[in-house]
């Protein structure tokens, strides 16, 4: 069973705001990476049955302090065509990266649906098996993962594997198997698989402001830390943060290490006073160079914390 770390009640005030909230714009195409050989380091096979159970995933109850005996790992899906992070609560365990994979594979909750998210990946995927050597880690799933879908699902669902396995430090690179096999390609749509991925081989589902920390449903205190990373024009986009009432309780600009056509890292800390305790949204934009106007829109519901 999954731990809450957080009130129901603050999670579910969500459900009524849900259709405010827009899902990510923007996108920019990162260069095709050359081919290196493939790596092979000995999968460790997990205790998994040969028909898995299905799996209800968590509830992405209010985050803040984890509770005894917890982790909160990060889960990637997209919303909307671009890859998004929620939180999830966790038990403790040494195996935390094979634990953080189930959750994806568990899919995304009814709260986390109610704001965009989905998943890519085959709902039948198992996993079978994780090992990390020098680095990269080799994940072997079901051949159930590579079913379906064009070419962006393929990306997709292939990025949020990435992205989940190299939020440790531990992990740089993931490289994959199906049944055990290893493969080159994924699907009719030829997703090269014949190296270790890494991050930088997604820039083409990742927003053009992507915001790694607060995620949605989080409990924030001032001062609130905003990081991540963004590729946006002169590396500047605005960050604000609203309370209940759509009243901006904070708005300010914020600029990335990089930006014209190259991701760079962002990291900002920002006062904010709620009058009181409860629901809020924290929105990223870019200023249209054209017209003024917000573009590459992010908002995530967040929870105040006086």
């Amino acid at each position: 069973m999954r731990g809450h770390l957080a009130s129901v009640l603050a999670v579910s005030s969500w459900l009524v705001l849900a259709g405010l909230l827009a899902g990510c714009r923007g996108m920019a195409s990162s260069p095709t990476p050359s081919p290196v050989p493939l790596a092979s380091p000995t999968a460790i096979p997990l205790a998994t049955p040969a028909s898995a159970p299905a799996v209800t995933p968590a509830a992405p109850a209010a985050t803040g302090t984890p509770a005894a005996g917890e982790l909160v790992v990060s889960v990637y899906f997209p919303r909307g065509e671009r890859l998004g992070v929620v939180r999830r609560a966790i038990p403790r365990t040494p195996q935390v990266g094979a634990a953080a994979l189930t959750e994806l594979l568990a899919g995304t909750s009814a709260e986390e649906r109610a704001i965009g998210f989905t998943s890519e990946i085959p709902p039948a995927t198992r996993l079978l098996g994780l090992d990390i050597q020098d680095g990269v880690a080799t994940v072997d799933l079901s051949g159930d993962f590579g079913q379906g879908g064009g070419s962006l699902s393929m990306i997709t669902r292939v990025a949020q594997v990435v992205f989940t396995l190299t939020q440790f430090p531990s992990v740089q690179a993931v490289q994959f198997r199906l049944d055990g096999q290893a493969v080159e390609a994924l699907g009719g749509e030829g997703v090269l698989l014949d190296r270790p991925l890494s991050r930088d081989d997604f820039e083409q589902v990742l927003p053009a402001i992507f915001v790694e920390s607060p995620a949605p449903f989080e409990v924030v205190t001032s001062p609130i830390r905003i990081w991540g990373t963004a590729n946006t024009f002169e590396a500047t986009f605005m960050v604000r943060v609203t309370d209940v009432t759509g009243t901006v309780l904070v708005e300010d600009y914020v600029m990335a290490t990089s930006g014209s056509g190259t991701r760079g890292t962002f990291d900002v800390t920002l006062e904010v006073q709620p009058r009181q305790s409860g629901p809020g949204t924290l929105t990223v934009y870019e200023v249209s160079a054209r017209d003024g106007s917000p573009v590459n829109v992010v908002e995530l519901p967040v929870i105040l914390e006086k």
